[in-house]
């Protein structure tokens, strides 16, 4: 079958042809053996009735309800009840000019209809290895943004061929690419929510396999579609290749390469640019002493080694329209001695707010391997809370954020501006729609498209 056979104007079918792709297992720390996971609300409501604990105000309204000759009220709506009760108590504890989950945010002249947002997450799906988004992709996105995400991110969106972390990530390195973005944008905007994108380079940590190609966790060979990598300095990650050190020549080569992603974003019309600075991808390598030995003016001092990251905002702030936002996914700690940590994420956080970022995207690790990550619910919320606070600058939490309630109190204790909701909505794409219903939101507050009302919560 030939290309003309499988592409048909905004729709490119190759992304579909693809055969014996394997089945993915997205393991986290929450999923595992049913058996040993903790009981839920259900389970613990059943108990308590059973052993004749005291009971709730649910109890005794579903009692009144049935008494009246009604069915009284499902587990379901015990649920909601118990959340909506601790997030009221929770709410009186804390200052009420903070902003909830469902407040507007505007960013310069961009207004995000809510604080509950998609972050960047690679589904390693531009099957046909050229960078450009497929039918896939505008289900992932769209989808998410009818189910009331205010900001969705699209993922690690890769500045060159070279850059990309697989053979199958997205790219923006070509103006060939930016129309086949603008039918993905456009429905974004259409369902409501702002669509954003991330920038990204990965360095040493490129060229490696994923579920499409083989090779997973392991460099790619060249006769398999791989290529060599680059870095700030010939450390290799792991059992990965080795890669080169960059020339200084080809550092501001790259800096060129974001700021022109970045306006070709802006083209096909994503109204928000991220910069991936996290992870242990390239901007990430040259921050870590861990991964960056230079001895010039782009290692050494936390000035030397932050030099690529702010050039890099400065060319994309000057390549997009001001009123742009531009945003910094950041890792505040790689939790490993001598490394990158939170008080130089706070210094650089004050430096990127002078040169214009208007958002850090705060996450953790990903610059070395097989180091000892304490994850569990919230995690990384206190690395967020710690920027706001000491860099006066907006912030995203990340971090295993899962629950309705768990969401509201990061924001009612003024630990972030926004949540980032990742997992849980790859199981959920309409989660923030869920999350409305079980905090008590008044339906006309809720972000329903006007084709969902009628199955409204």
């Amino acid at each position: 079958m030939s290309n003309d056979d499988l592409t048909h104007e905004n729709f490119d079918f190759r992304g579909f042809d693809v055969p014996d792709l394997k089945a993915v297992t997205l393991a986290s720390s929450s999923d595992g053996d049913q058996s040993k996971q903790p009981k839920t609300k259900h389970e613990d409501a059943s108990k308590n009735r059973k052993h004749g604990k005291k009971k709730s105000k649910f109890d005794a309204r579903s009692k009144k309800r049935a008494g009246a000759g009604k069915t009284s009220e499902s587990f379901d709506d015990y649920e909601d009840y118990e959340e909506r009760e601790a997030v009221s108590k929770a709410d009186k504890k804390v200052s009420k000019d903070r902003p909830g989950l469902f407040a507007p945010m505007t960013l310069r002249e961009v207004t995000v209809r809510n604080r509950i947002w998609l972050p960047p997450m690679c589904t390693y799906s531009s099957f046909a290895r050229d960078g450009r988004p497929t039918p896939f992709h505008y289900q992932h996105y769209v989808s998410r943004a009818f189910g009331g995400f205010g900001m969705v991110i699209v993922e690690s969106t890769a500045v060159a061929p070279e850059g990309r972390i697989t053979p199958c990530d997205l790219g923006l390195w070509e103006d060939g690419q930016i129309d086949a973005w603008r039918w993905i944008v456009d429905g974004i905007r259409e369902a409501g929510a702002v669509p954003a994108i991330q920038l990204n380079h990965a360095g040493r940590k490129a060229s490696t396999g994923c579920f499409a190609v083989g090779y997973d966790g392991q460099s790619v060979p060249e006769e398999a579609g791989g290529w060599p990598t680059m870095a700030p300095s010939e450390i290799a990650f792991g059992g990965l290749r080795t890669p080169r050190a960059l020339s200084v020549d080809e550092i501001h080569g790259l800096v060129g390469a974001f700021a022109a992603a970045a306006g070709r974003a802006v083209a096909a019309g994503f109204q928000a640019i991220q910069i991936h600075a996290a992870h242990g991808y390239l901007i990430s390598q040259f921050l870590d002493p861990l991964s960056n030995e230079r001895d010039d003016e782009y290692g050494g001092d936390l000035t030397g080694r932050s030099r690529f990251l702010v050039e890099v905002v400065d060319a994309v702030r000057g390549a997009v329209p001001e009123g742009v936002p531009v945003l910094v996914r950041i890792s505040a700690t790689d939790w490993a001695a001598g490394g990158w940590d939170l008080d130089q994420t706070i210094a650089l956080s004050k430096v990127l707010k002078e040169h214009g970022v208007d958002v850090m995207d705060v996450s953790t690790g990903g610059i070395m391997s097989g180091v000892s990550i304490p994850v569990k619910p919230n995690y990384q919320v206190p690395f967020s809370e710690q920027v706001k606070a000491k860099a006066d600058i907006p912030v995203t939490a990340v971090g295993l954020i899962t629950k309705p309630k768990q969401a509201a109190k990061i924001l009612a204790h003024g630990e972030a501006d926004a949540v980032e909701i990742g997992r849980a909505a790859l199981r959920d794409p309409y989660w923030p729609l869920r999350a409305a219903n079980k905090l008590g939101i008044p339906s006309t507050e809720i972000p329903y498209a006007p084709q969902y009302v009628a199955g409204a919560y």
